[in-house]
C-alpha cells in the first residue's frame, strides 16, 4: 500500500509529517500512536486526526527513513492486527483495583489521635496521614490549576492549621473513602465494559487431509484460513463467523445476542464468533477470521467507547471546573464574614467536581454494558446521546423491515417434461453447497417438499454469476439472466412476458437452463417482518416524529408496503447513492436522523446520518460504519436502543439537577457556618456517592 504522506518540518530531534490516511473515518488515534511509537529511536508521537498531522520525538533524526517507509506502506489491516491483542484500549482503563491503603491509614489515624493527649503527637500523627492528599493537592495546583482535589487539601491544611484535629482526621477519612468507593464505581463500570469482549480461543480443531485421510489437528486460531472446516464440540467457543456445513448443536449466543434460550443450530446456519456449543458437534465453514470477526468487531467497540466523551460530559467537566473558584469565593466571603476558619474548612469540602464529573461517564458506560448484554452494540457514549435526541429514523427497505431472507414464491417450468417440484429439486441439488442467501432459499423450499436429490457432476462456482454442472451429461446452468442470456447465450425471447410477469410482482428471479435451453425460473422475494409495525409505532411513542422507507423497488410497491406499517414517507425507485443524499437534506432541514441499514451500499448513508444503526446480518462495512450495531435478527432491538438512549439522558439529567440542587444547599449551609467540615464532608460524598451508584445501578429498556 502506497499512502500520501508529507514531511512539513523536520529538526534533529523532531519532525511533523501530514498522512492522508487520517482522513479515513475509522482511524484509531490510540492504535496508531501505539503503533508508530514502536519505530526503534522514535521517543514519542502525537497525533492530530482532525489535521491529519502526526509529530515524531525522535533521539537522531537518521530515524526519518525508517518513519517514511512505515508511514508510505502502513494500512488499516496493519493498525488492527497490531492491536488485535488488547481487549480494550489500555490508555483509558487500569487494570490496578482501587487500593484501601488510604482508606486505612486516615481511619487509623483517626481513631489513634482519640488515645493521645500530647499535641505534638497528634500533630504529627495527623500531618503524616493527610500528608499525601496535602502533596496530590499541591501537585494539582501547580499542574492543573484551581481543581475539587486542591479544595479538599486545602480544606484539611486549614483543619491542621487551627489545631482541630478531629476535623483534618474525620475530614480526611471521609475523602479517602468516598474517593476509594468512586475509583471502584468507576472500575466497576469499565470492568462491565471489558466482560463483554470475551478472551480470544487460542486454539481450534481444523479438518484436513493427510496421507489421502481426512483428519482433525489441533492449530493455533490465528492459523485459520478462510474456507477451512473447523470443528467445535461441546462446551467449546466458536472461534470464527461462518456457516455449519454439517452437524447439530445446541448454542448459547447469550454473550453475543442477548438470547437467554439456547439456538438450535444445522447445516446452512450462520454461526458467530464467541457463542458456545452447549450441546452437539458442528463442522463450521470459516467465512470471518482474525480482526473480522463479531468479537473482535466488538472490542473495536468498547475501544472507542471507553475513549469518547459525549457533549453533555464535557459540558459536566468545564461546569464543574467552572464552579471550583466560586466554592473558592465562598469561603474566603465566609472568613471575611465571620473570621472563623472552621467556616472556610466547612465551605472548602463542599464543591461540584466530584459527582458532575464522575456520575455522566459512569451513567454511559453502564448504559453501553447493558445494551451490549441485550445484543446491543453502541460505539460510545456521542452515540446514545445522538440516538436519543434523533426525531427521524430512516429505514432501508431490504433487510430492515423486512427479514431480508429470500423466500421461494414461485416456480415456472417453461417445458413440459420438467414440472416445478423437478426444477425445484434439480436447482436445489446443484446449490446445496454454496452458501448464498438464494441457495439457502431454493434448499430449504426444496426440503420443505420432500427434497429428492438430483445426482450431478462436480459444481462449478462463477462468483457474483451461478453455478455450473451436468446432470445425465447434459450442461446445467443456473443464475442471473446476464449470466445465462450474455456469457452463456441462452436465448430468453420465448418467454419474455412470463419473465416481466414475474418481476412485475415484486420477485427477484433465478434463471435455470438445461441442455443449451431456457428450463425455467423461480421467483423469490423477501416478506415485512412480523414485529414491524409494532417497533414503529413503539418508536412514535419514545419521541419519534417521522418514519420514512427508503428502496429500490418502484414507488407503487413501496407505498402498499408503508401504508401497511404506518410510515408517514417513502422513497423509491432509488440507486445506491441516492440514500446518503436524501439523509442529509433531512439533515439539512433541521431533522435529528437516525438511519438503519444493512448492505454495503448503505455504508454512505449510515456515515452521513447524525446516528447509524446496522443490522445482525448486515455487510462487514455497514457493521464499520454504524454508531449501534445489532446483534440479533430482531428491528425491536432498535426501539431497544432508542429506549436505553432515551432513558440514560434522562437519568443523566437527573443526576446533573440533583448534583447542583444538594451541593448548592450544602455549600449555603456550610458558608453560613450550620454544618461542621465533618459534616459537610459526610454530605458531600454521600451525595456524590448516592448519585454514582444510581448512575452505575443504569437504565432499563422500558
Amino acid at each position: 500500500m502506497n499512502n500520501k504522506f508529507k514531511k512539513v518540518h523536520c529538526t534533529s530531534y523532531r519532525a511533523r509529517y501530514k498522512f492522508d490516511l487520517l482522513n479515513e473515518e475509522f482511524i484509531d488515534e490510540n492504535i496508531l500512536v501505539s503503533y508508530l511509537e514502536k519505530i526503534p529511536d522514535v521517543n514519542s508521537v502525537r497525533v492530530n486526526k482532525k489535521a491529519a498531522s502526526i509529530i515524531f520525538d525522535f533521539y537522531d533524526e537518521s530515524v526519518c527513513s525508517e518513519i517514511d517507509d512505515v508511514l508510505g506502506s502502513l494500512s488499516i489491516e496493519d493498525l488492527l492486527n497490531d492491536s488485535s491483542d488488547a481487549s480494550v484500549c489500555v490508555s483509558c482503563t487500569s487494570d490496578e483495583a482501587p487500593s484501601l491503603k488510604g482508606v486505612v491509614r486516615a481511619s487509623s489515624a483517626l481513631i489513634m489521635e482519640r488515645f493521645i493527649s500530647n499535641n505534638t503527637l497528634k500533630a504529627t500523627l495527623t500531618t503524616g496521614a493527610a500528608m499525601p492528599m496535602l502533596i496530590d493537592g499541591v501537585k494539582e495546583l501547580f499542574s492543573e490549576g484551581l481543581t475539587s482535589k486542591v479544595l479538599e487539601s486545602a480544606a484539611v491544611g486549614v483543619s491542621v492549621f487551627r489545631k482541630d484535629y478531629l476535623a483534618a482526621n474525620s475530614t480526611n477519612a471521609m475523602l479517602e473513602l468516598g474517593e476509594y468507593i468512586e475509583e471502584t464505581t468507576v472500575h466497576k463500570s469499565d470492568d462491565l465494559l471489558k466482560e463483554l469482549s470475551k478472551p480470544n480461543v487460542k486454539e481450534a480443531w481444523l479438518e484436513t487431509e493427510i496421507d489421502g485421510k481426512v483428519t482433525e489437528i489441533l492449530i493455533p486460531a490465528e492459523d485459520i484460513k478462510i474456507g477451512d472446516i473447523i470443528i467445535v464440540g461441546a462446551g467449546s467457543t466458536i472461534p470464527i463467523d461462518g456457516h455449519v456445513v454439517s452437524g447439530d448443536a445446541s448454542v448459547n449466543q447469550v454473550s453475543m445476542t442477548g438470547e437467554a434460550e439456547p439456538v438450535s443450530k444445522t447445516r446452512g446456519d450462520r454461526v458467530i464468533s464467541g457463542t458456545v456449543i452447549e450441546d452437539g458437534r458442528l463442522k463450521i465453514w470459516a467465512e470471518c477470521i482474525g480482526n473480522d470477526t463479531a468479537t473482535q468487531r466488538i472490542k473495536h467497540y468498547i475501544e472507542n467507547s471507553l475513549n469518547e466523551k459525549s457533549s453533555v460530559q464535557l459540558k459536566a467537566t468545564k461546569l464543574a471546573n467552572k464552579l471550583v473558584p466560586v466554592t473558592l469565593g465562598l469561603a474566603g466571603i465566609s472568613y471575611l464574614i465571620s473570621k472563623d476558619f472552621e467556616r472556610v474548612a466547612s465551605v472548602l469540602q463542599a464543591d461540584y467536581s466530584c459527582a458532575l464529573k464522575l456520575a455522566t461517564p459512569v451513567a454511559f458506560k453502564s448504559t453501553i454494558s447493558k445494551a451490549g448484554h441485550n445484543g446491543i452494540m453502541i460505539k460510545g457514549a456521542k452515540s446514545v446521546e445522538a440516538l436519543a435526541s434523533a426525531d427521524t429514523f430512516v429505514f432501508d427497505k431490504t433487510g430492515t423491515l423486512t427479514s431480508g431472507e429470500l423466500e421461494v414464491m414461485s416456480i415456472d417450468s417453461y417445458d413440459s417434461k420438467w414440472s416445478e417440484e423437478d426444477i425445484l429439486n434439480l436447482t436445489a441439488s446443484t446449490e446445496e453447497h454454496y452458501f448464498h442467501p438464494v441457495a439457502e432459499a431454493v434448499v430449504k423450499a426444496a426440503k420443505q417438499k420432500g427434497f429428492v436429490h438430483m445426482h450431478h457432476e462436480e459444481v462449478e462456482f462463477i462468483v457474483a454469476h451461478g453455478v455450473k454442472t451436468e446432470v445425465d451429461k447434459k450442461t446445467v446452468i443456473i443464475g442471473s439472466r446476464h449470466f445465462l442470456e450474455d456469457d452463456e447465450h441462452i436465448s430468453f425471447k420465448k418467454y419474455e412476458k412470463e419473465i416481466e410477469k414475474s418481476l412485475e410482482d415484486g420477485r427477484t428471479l433465478l434463471y435455470i437452463s438445461y441442455n443449451g435451453k431456457l428450463l425455467g425460473t423461480i421467483g423469490l422475494s423477501d416478506h415485512v417482518r412480523h414485529n414491524t409495525k409494532k417497533a414503529i409505532s413503539d418508536l412514535r411513542k419514545l419521541g419519534v416524529k417521522n418514519i420514512i422507507m427508503l428502496t429500490g423497488d418502484t414507488k407503487e410497491k413501496a407505498l402498499i408496503i408503508s401504508e401497511e406499517l404506518g410510515i408517514d414517507e417513502v422513497y423509491g425507485s432509488l440507486l445506491p447513492n441516492d440514500k446518503a443524499r436524501i439523509v442529509k437534506e433531512l439533515m439539512a432541514d433541521g431533522k435529528k436522523v437516525a438511519f438503519i441499514g444493512d448492505g454495503i451500499n448503505d455504508a454512505p448513508a449510515l456515515i452521513s446520518a447524525d446516528v447509524g444503526i446496522s443490522m445482525s446480518k448486515g455487510a462487514d462495512i455497514a457493521k464499520a460504519t454504524a454508531d449501534v450495531s445489532l446483534l440479533k435478527d430482531d428491528i425491536e432491538a432498535v426501539v431497544e436502543a432508542k429506549a436505553f438512549a432515551n432513558n440514560t439522558m434522562k437519568l443523566i439529567n437527573k443526576n446533573f439537577n440533583a448534583t447542583v440542587g444538594i451541593n448548592s444547599l450544602i455549600l449555603a449551609g456550610a458558608t453560613f457556618g450550620l454544618f461542621s467540615p465533618i459534616v459537610t464532608a459526610v454530605l458531600h460524598n454521600g451525595t456524590t456517592i448516592g448519585l454514582l451508584l444510581n448512575s452505575i445501578k443504569g437504565v432499563s429498556q422500558k
